[in-house]
């Protein structure tokens, strides 16, 4: 049986019986079937549905953002700007898609050649609770725009968001079919990626999570995108505006109550103004709101589920019994549902918990460094590679020389991380591979079709040929 349980309470909401096998046959034989006429659509048609799922999105914003609080705990002034961020990018692939898909003339003597992007077929989506609404999106858009269509197996803690993901795109126009969410164990997903009719998969998830899906698509060998944990340093040099970093900082680590892959987790801060830092950042944590998240006062609401937040809690206790500095917070709230504290531990190092592990949940750690080398030396001393954010007043040597040396998918300078549906959005080391967003993610489920025409009158070959 897979359930809603609001983590507010601990009170379970809604239940829902597993799909069948033979549920799920049906569900694949369809997309199958819709797949291959809508292949044949173009691409300036498909977009059509994009336009109306950002209608759809927006006329039940209020709705959505709800359900999406009451599963996973999300203070509902930032369920609402997810909404708002998905219709956002349907309008962007509206407008951008035919464009990125369009053949690619590549120069070749005597002929004719260039690279075309064909849809491979149906692709699994495996996906998170922790933006329920906003990593279907963020696939499933540029998925359908290129002709492709989708099977979603969704986490089992926000089925009810899996449910009203389909809705939306029912009532936006997709063809019948060619898209569907399945409610089903963990456990029947390798028979998914193993059937021949699934062409691809993404996963947004933990690391432990894609190493299995990546063995079982690899043993299949299916294309696979994965995005999946991170351990983002915010690297803050001496010569950094520390008010509007520490400022920064507070929303880049406790958004969406800390639980996210692109957090700021490692706050790694030149010792010279380290204390200023650390001063200002606690100061603006102590104004953040723990309580109800659907009272709009509200900043920081539970964890998503109990587990999470017994891991999270030993992960800080562990740091703190190894040297880690409480400076903030470092308990579970007392009551019912699945509270933490924002936590801030100080003077944290290699070998602590805080440091070597991914910590998902409201807890900032704060290593301090001698130098510039120091700090780009443990901001890639970590076996994720995510995000990375970079605070100096120094933007042109920082781009220039910093830049190239940080270990990760992205790296902003003097800002937060954040996914934005112009600019490719992924991993390197254990955070993943793959892009998602932008043009490269429109064109991770298609096939780059070289195609070379020569004149009918001659036998004329590429120069150079195997």
């Amino acid at each position: 049986m897979i359930a809603t349980i609001n983590p507010v309470t601990g009170e379970t909401t809604a239940t829902f019986p597993a799909h069948t096998p033979e549920q799920v046959e049906t569900v694949l034989e369809a997309a199958v079937t819709a797949q291959q006429q809508w292949r044949t659509v173009p691409v300036e048609d498909r977009v059509q549905v994009l336009r109306n799922t950002a209608k759809v999105l927006r006329e039940g914003k209020a709705e959505y953002a709800a359900l999406i609080t009451l599963e996973m705990g999300k203070p509902v002034g930032e369920a609402e700007a997810e909404i708002e961020k998905c219709a956002l990018t349907a309008e962007y692939y509206a407008e951008t898609a035919a464009a990125h898909l369009a053949p690619e003339a590549i120069e070749s003597s005597a002929a004719e050649s260039g690279v075309v992007f064909d849809p491979l077929g149906v692709v699994l989506a495996i996906m998170p609770w922790n933006y329920p609404f906003w990593q279907f999106f963020r696939f499933i858009l540029p998925a359908v725009a290129a002709g492709n269509g989708a099977i979603l197996k969704h986490a089992n803690n926000v089925p009810q968001a899996a449910l009203a993901v389909q809705d939306v795109m029912d009532k936006a126009g997709l063809p019948k079919g060619l898209f569907s969410t399945v409610l089903i164990e963990s456990s029947a997903v390798a028979g998914l990626i193993a059937d021949d009719r699934i062409a691809a998969v993404t996963l947004t998830g933990s690391t432990q999570v894609g190493q299995i899906v990546a063995s079982q698509a690899g043993a299949a060998l299916k294309k696979q995108v994965l995005e999946l944990g991170g351990s983002d340093p915010f690297i803050v040099l001496a010569d950094a505006d520390i008010k509007a970093a520490a400022k920064v900082a507070v929303k880049a680590r406790f958004t969406n109550n800390g639980q996210s892959c692109v957090n700021a987790k490692r706050f790694i801060v030149d010792e010279k103004i380290a204390d200023e830092f650390v001063a200002e950042f606690t100061a603006n944590t102590r104004a953040l709101v723990v309580g109800d998240p659907t009272d709009p006062a509200t900043t920081i609401g539970p964890m998503a589920r109990e587990n999470l937040r017994t891991e999270l809690h030993d992960q800080v206790q562990r740091t703190v019994e190894a040297g880690g500095k409480l400076v903030l917070g470092g308990n579970v709230v007392d009551g019912p549902g699945y509270f933490y504290e924002p936590t801030i531990i100080d003077h944290v190092k290699p070998g602590q918990a805080a440091f070597d592990e991914e910590t998902f949940g409201p807890v900032a750690a704060i290593i301090r460094v001698s130098s510039t080398e120091e700090a780009i030396a443990l901001a890639n001393q970590s076996e994720y590679g995510l995000g990375a954010a970079l605070w100096t007043s120094d933007t042109e040597t920082a781009a220039r020389d910093l830049l190239p040396r940080i270990d990760a998918g992205a790296v902003f300078i003097n800002g937060m991380v954040a996914s934005d549906p112009r600019l490719p959005f992924g991993g390197i080391k254990k955070s993943g591979y793959g892009r998602e967003l932008g043009s490269y993610g429109i064109r991770e489920f298609t096939n780059m079709k070289t195609f070379w025409t020569g004149q009918p009158s001659t036998t004329s070959t590429p120069a150079v040929a195997d």
